[in-house]
Order: structure tokens, then sequence, then C-alpha cells
């Protein structure tokens, strides 16, 4: 599996745009085909928050856990 490269700050800065993303998804039906992508963005969004781990940033060598 990936090793941890999440650090704290990055994880909260994940979740809240996540969970943004997942509410827009259920409460707001006007955005049409939009709203899935913003469901799938967000599923993805908070996945790498709570394993700490993001494929992308193994692939580019990017850190910001600081253990």
């Amino acid at each position: 599996m990936f090793a941890k490269n999440i650090g704290t700050v990055d994880r909260v800065l994940r979740i809240v745009p996540g969970v943004i993303l997942i509410a827009l998804f259920l409460f707001y039906p006007a955005l049409g085909g939009w709203k899935w992508a913003a469901l799938v963005v967000g599923v993805i969004v908070l996945v790498t928050a709570f394993i700490s781990t993001c494929p992308l940033y193994s692939v580019l060598g990017v850190h910001t856990n600081k253990s």
C-alpha cells in the first residue's frame, strides 16, 4: 500500500471541501449533471483525507506529513 504522505493541515483542508461537495450533491438539486461530479470529487477527497494517503502525491514525490 502507499505510505502516509498527508499531514494534519492537509487533511483538514481536504475534509472541509469534501463535506461541502457532498452536501452540494445532497441538498442542491439545481446543479444538474455537475452534482455527480461534486459527489465523485467529494468522495475522493474525503477518502484520501481519512487514509492519509494521496496517490498523486506519491507519484509526484510530495509529502506534507512531517513524520
